[in-house]
């Protein structure tokens, strides 16, 4: 094969939203294939956790404080990832927010909010790390979706339009960065137990699944772990160079039923 179209034998990686869930198990599955990896989010505390978890498999890990709502916070996370792991190969843009509540009754500040973390947060971390990819002619930028870009849920309207205006930025993105060396790809996540929505009251948590299943928006009863993803994840960067895995829609599998 052409050296034009190999990976680098060293490819740093960089996770955003690693502090649980999905985040914190791509940051392992890609270490363990050999990615050094920096993990970014807001606490810290459990990043370092992750980190040195790491480190005791025989990984390279690094973590910092992010935050994808701050310019400032973005730019200062590259320039860290960068000095400790050198030229920043692989993109993993996961952090999110979710939130229970009627359209008509949620704030637009808080509305914003989420829109802002979830759809202008993974735009900020593209301006931090693509240009530089492009100006190498190679690189991954992988971006966390999920199912409500095609299947929105009620109750969670700011989530569903967060998601649906990710995808059409990268739909977009795509097409620019073709021919460039550097894939832009999507993991859309259905149903998965992450940190994601641990933090609802039980009472919202349970009525908002209720209205799941009223709209048909919950088949069976079966969730992914977070791992699955992961392991999804670590499938698009695997790819070899030449071979775009766009998007990878990873549901679970309904239950096995038993023969009569």
């Amino acid at each position: 094969m052409s050296k034009k179209y190999q990976h680098p034998d060293r490819r740093p990686a960089v996770i955003t939203g690693a502090s649980s869930g999905i985040g914190a198990e791509t940051a392992k599955v890609l270490a363990a294939a050999g990615h050094p990896v920096a993990l970014g989010a807001r606490r810290v505390d459990a990043l370092e956790e992750i980190a040195a978890a790491v480190r005791a498999e025989g990984g390279e890990a690094v973590a910092h404080r992010l935050d994808v709502t701050d310019d400032a916070s973005v730019a200062d996370f590259a320039a860290k990832a960068t000095a400790d792991l050198g030229e920043i190969e692989v993109v993993v843009s996961n952090a999110g927010l979710v939130a229970p509540g009627a359209t008509i009754e949620v704030t637009s500040e808080r509305f914003g909010r989420e829109i802002d973390l979830n759809l202008v947060g993974a735009h900020r971390i593209v301006r931090a790390f693509a240009p530089a990819m492009v100006e190498r002619r190679r690189g991954d930028i992988v971006f966390v979706s999920s199912d409500v870009a095609v299947r929105p849920r009620p109750f969670m309207a700011a989530y569903s339009a967060g998601k649906w205006g990710l995808e059409g930025m990268i739909n977009a993105l795509q097409m620019e960065l073709e021919g460039s060396g550097v894939r832009a790809s999507i993991v859309r996540p259905g149903p998965t137990w992450s940190g994601m929505g641990t933090d609802w009251d039980d009472d919202e948590a349970a009525f908002v699944l209720n209205q799941w299943v009223r709209f048909g928006l919950a088949r069976h009863p079966h969730f992914l772990k977070a791992k699955a993803q992961a392991d999804a994840i670590a499938t698009v960067v695997g790819a070899p160079r030449g071979v775009h895995l766009s998007l990878l829609d990873v549901n679970p599998e309904a239950p096995v039923e038993e023969k009569s």
